[in-house]
């Protein structure tokens, strides 16, 4: 692990982002145990409608789906942000850097948590702000933390599978707003304290994270931070020392390409954008995120369906399924150590476009596993039968923890690093599109479905298999680009040192 930054402020970053993701990026996730916090508090109350006959969303004598509706609405709209919004704040990211998108991230969270501390049952409408600009800060926020692996070298893939499955805990983070709620603290004090949590977002961007990026792989003498003038300009210091036209191991500029003079080198961003393997990627990335977000956003009400309209039994489930949230952190590193398994060893380690070829060919078992985990979680989630749903809460957690952290390591995988933050905001950009289905989809189950949400899950296990076709136009490409290099005559164990200039993706 070269680099000016010792040991001790290395890991002092990675534990304090493991915090910071882990506690507030990705909390409207855990959408479910808020949900029932705001119900009792009479959100949306007036969608409630007096009902004569019994249903699954009987409570009080009231047909509650048009709340149930409004609520999904709510979440659907913010899941959208969270996604939509990623692009325009990677290009942020990636052209202005972490300080610039850090201020941006810190802005949003803060005044979605003021929106919701201030809402009321009669202001509900706040909520729809409010969940988005949660969103859009949480995301911002894990796509400055996940640069944090180039610190690490070989353990890069561990560490932003890691962060995604901070991600995922967060969400868990509802669920003790809940429970405290539950033993009388208000709402409206919970969501302050989370607001005032801002300040230290801002201290860890001043202190811990770097003006710009962290480049890969890392230079020597490579430090982040707020520090002295003079070790701030070691890393200028000894890129002045460089021989003219000795290339340095840095692959990701340190500032901007406008203020470089120059534009960034290597494979434009839109080669990289139309390629297939981007392409596929994306429909990978779409269908399983659709199947997760349909799930989260009609649990309430599938619970109730499945539980007969028992308020403290739908409780329990909720509170059993929040905590599996908290298991994301442990589940998402598994799929780290097979994407980096093959740089574990003691034989030598190919350098250049071979190192990014063994890259590439280890997301190929990645991509699987995470298809078949998403396929298991949709037949468990098709059991209309409630005790199955506690297999259902755990495959949910560690497939989705596969797929976000996946997602994220694939692309920093696959294509170059200076195009990671647009790349990803894109990604992310088209699931969502696609992940709006699941509104007409809530309104299916809520209309014709009567509250059964069996043949829509039915359905879904069916788009889920569409995902499969990812991995197999990876392992297409990995044979592609090892017969190209065949055909180049370069050896396919390059020793160390050899300069082997990346290829464009197909």
């Amino acid at each position: 692990m070269a680099g000016g930054a010792g040991l001790a402020k290395r890991l002092g970053t990675l534990l304090s982002g493991l915090l910071e993701c882990g506690a507030f990026c990705g909390i409207i996730f855990g959408w479910a145990s808020l949900v029932f916090v705001l119900k009792d508090l009479g959100y949306f109350e007036g969608l409630c409608q007096p009902s004569a006959t019994p249903s699954p969303n009987l409570t009080l004598g009231s047909d509650c789906s048009g709340q149930d509706e409004q609520f999904s609405l709510v979440f659907t709209i913010g899941s959208f942000m969270n996604n939509f919004m990623t692009f325009p704040m990677g290009v942020i990211f990636d052209r202005f850097g972490t300080t610039a998108a850090r201020l941006i991230a810190i802005s949003l969270y803060t005044g979605g948590t003021l929106l919701v501390a201030f809402s009321t049952p009669e202001m509900s409408v706040l909520l729809f702000p409010a969940m988005s600009m949660l969103s859009v800060g949480g995301i911002l926020l894990i796509l400055t933390n996940m640069q944090v692996g180039n610190l690490f070298g070989n353990y890069r893939s561990i560490i932003i599978t890691l962060y995604n499955g901070a991600f995922d805990s967060s969400s868990a983070i509802f669920l003790i707003v809940k429970v405290l709620y539950e033993r009388g603290l208000s709402l409206r004090a919970m969501f302050l304290f989370l607001a005032a949590c801002s300040a230290w977002h801002f201290l860890r961007t001043l202190f811990l994270m770097p003006r710009t990026r962290i480049p890969y792989p890392l230079p020597p003498d490579y430090d982040y931070g707020l520090q002295c003038r003079a070790r701030a300009r070691s890393y200028r210091t000894h890129k002045d020392k460089q021989p003219p036209g000795e290339a340095g191991p840095e692959e990701t500029p340190l500032e901007a390409p406008a203020a470089r003079g120059g534009d960034t080198p290597g494979i434009p961003f839109r080669a990289c954008a139309c390629s297939w393997l981007f392409a596929w990627h994306v429909a990978w990335l779409s269908v399983m995120q659709l199947r997760h977000y349909l799930f989260i956003g009609t649990l309430n009400p599938q619970l109730e369906h499945l539980a007969g309209g028992d308020h403290a039994l739908v409780s329990t489930y909720t509170n059993a399924f929040a905590f599996t949230q908290l298991c994301g952190v442990l589940c998402a590193p598994w799929n780290g150590l097979i994407l980096d398994r093959h740089k574990r060893g003691k034989g030598p380690r190919p350098e250049g476009i071979l190192a990014a070829l063994a890259d590439l060919r280890s997301a190929v078992l990645s991509l699987v596993v995470t298809v078949a985990q998403c396929l298991l979680f949709s037949v468990f989630a098709a059991v209309p039968v409630l005790p199955v749903q506690y297999g259902t809460f755990v495959l949910q957690v560690i497939s989705r923890s596969f797929l976000y952290g996946g997602n994220a390591a694939f692309l920093a995988i696959a294509f170059p690093p200076q195009h990671f933050g647009k790349l990803y905001g894109l990604a992310m950009a088209l699931s969502a599109l696609v992940a709006l289905l699941q509104y007409p989809c809530v309104a299916l189950v809520q209309g014709p479905l009567q509250g059964d949400p069996f043949y829509m899950n039915l359905g879904l296990i069916a788009v889920v298999l569409v995902a499969f076709v990812s991995p197999v136009v990876v392992a297409h490409e990995c044979k592609r680009r090892a017969k190209e290099l065949g055909m180049a005559g370069t050896p396919l164990a390059a020793p160390p040192g050899t300069e082997i200039h990346a290829e464009t993706p197909h």
